[in-house]
């Protein structure tokens, strides 16, 4: 079974209770899904991508080359018996919400700034209209876990931008190792040219297949907690990828993920 996938075209409309079941399903069996017109424009997600490739090629790909992960697999690879490296992982990652509040932003790309948090504006409000879906579904009040979240102040909206370079090895090292994440609803912009995304399902590790324009949504820990397990935060990881391999060609994968 592959990740759901789901339009929400008519969220708002005559579809809304079929849609709405869709999300509940997502939720209740792999607690991943991938979103399709979602109401953000596909001009400000090309602005998106194409600033945080730039952002990395000017300011983080010189550092990431000479960074621990780097470092370890090099030593990995001059030895004679080459282990898995186990306690780090192959990314490059800002905190963007760290920028926000110390007003520490980029000077390069000039437009880096203003594209990522015109964005974030978007994913929050898709955030709170998913969060009320997901309340109804649950039969509450639709206003239940944006409140819950808050805890009567504004909530944490976390997010990172993360790159995860060709690696020459990717057998030794993962992009990220697996995981579930603590937040309440996290939601993923990925690369939609460049796989590595995988997410367990009934054992099995499935690629999430990059789909233009999509936004992935993933329960995180705190959901789990709140809804007593009746949903499951997802476990994932990012697999790396070696340097030769064609479906890099395009570019090195890039995800930016939102936890609220």
């Amino acid at each position: 079974m592959g990740v759901p996938v789901i339009d929400m075209k008519n969220i708002d409309g005559g579809d809304r209770e079929v849609i709405m079941a869709e999300i509940a399903k997502a939720c209740e069996s792999t607690g991943f899904f991938q979103l399709l017109n979602h109401g953000i424009e596909h001009e400000l997600m090309d602005r998106v991508k194409k600033v945080c490739s730039e952002h990395y090629k000017l300011n983080r790909e010189q550092s990431f080359n000479a960074s621990l992960p780097v470092r370890l697999l090099s030593n990995a690879l001059d030895s004679d018996n080459a282990d898995k490296i186990e306690n780090v992982d192959w990314e490059d990652v800002i905190q963007i919400h760290e920028m926000q509040e110390t007003n520490s932003w980029p000077s390069q790309p000039s437009d880096f700034k203003e594209t990522i948090q015109e964005f974030r504006n978007k994913i929050f409000s898709l955030t709170e209209k998913l969060l009320e879906v997901i309340s109804l579904n649950l039969g509450l009040e639709k206003e239940y876990l944006k409140e819950a979240f808050a805890g009567g102040e504004k909530p944490f909206f976390g997010t990172k931008v993360s790159h995860y370079p060709p690696c020459p090895r990717p057998d030794l090292i993962k992009g990220i190792r697996a995981h579930t994440d603590a937040g309440g609803l996290i939601l993923l912009y990925q690369d939609d040219q460049v796989s590595g995304l995988q997410v367990l399902n009934d054992g099995t590790w499935v690629d999430v297949q990059p789909i233009p324009y999509a936004i992935v949504v993933e329960i995180g820990d705190q959901l789990e907690a709140i809804t007593n397990g009746k949903y499951t935060s997802a476990l994932l990881l990012f697999d790396t990828f070696v340097l030769d391999d064609k479906k890099i060609k395009k570019g090195k994968l890039c995800c930016l993920s939102f936890i609220f």
